[in-house]
């Protein structure tokens, strides 16, 4: 486990996994929101994107989190490990309120700089939609890549506690 894709919906924990993961690992975390956004919410274009990842992707070890639909097969076709977080939607909306509270006017770790957190109704509709409009297609992504792939599908809190303790536990 040396390169490692995170996936999975806004709210489903995947740039907390990648802090707790990369610390454990001692890798390198890449949160794409942070790279990607810059002051103001402003969006870099799909070419940056990929020029980017593409760079980054050739590095010895990383670990990403995110999405980015339009770039994910930069990240997956060089991952040696992905895990999908398919974690119910109604934990996730209930994260994406906790965390537009918990950092009100402020900018997220995981976040561009100069990118106050904010909720709007788009983004929540994404995260509720997310099992039935982006989920299967994923899945297909998934089962079509090559088997000497690790793919870890994570899909409760409980699975994500036990998948970091047994890391711990196979590093000491």
């Amino acid at each position: 486990m040396k390169k490692i894709a995170i996936i999975g919906s806004g709210g489903s924990g995947k740039s907390t996994l990648a802090r707790e993961l990369g610390k454990i690992l001692k890798i390198e975390v890449y949160h794409l929101d942070a790279l990607f956004w810059k002051p103001g919410w402003v969006g870099t274009s799909r070419e940056e994107q990929k020029m980017v990842q593409s760079d980054l992707v050739e590095n010895e070890s990383w670990i990403f989190d995110g999405n980015y639909g339009g770039t994910m097969d930069i990240r997956l076709n060089k991952a040696d490990t992905i895990i999908f977080l398919d974690i119910p939607r109604t934990i996730c909306a209930y994260r994406v309120f906790k965390r537009r509270i918990q950092y009100r006017k402020k900018t997220r770790p995981d976040m561009g700089e100069g990118c106050e957190e904010r909720l709007d109704l788009e983004f929540l509709k994404w995260v509720w939609k997310y099992p039935r409009t982006k989920k299967p297609a994923i899945v297909k992504k998934l089962e079509l890549l090559p088997r000497e792939k690790e793919i870890i599908t994570l899909t409760s809190l409980k699975e994500v506690d036990h998948f970091l303790n047994k890391i711990k536990v196979i590093l000491n």
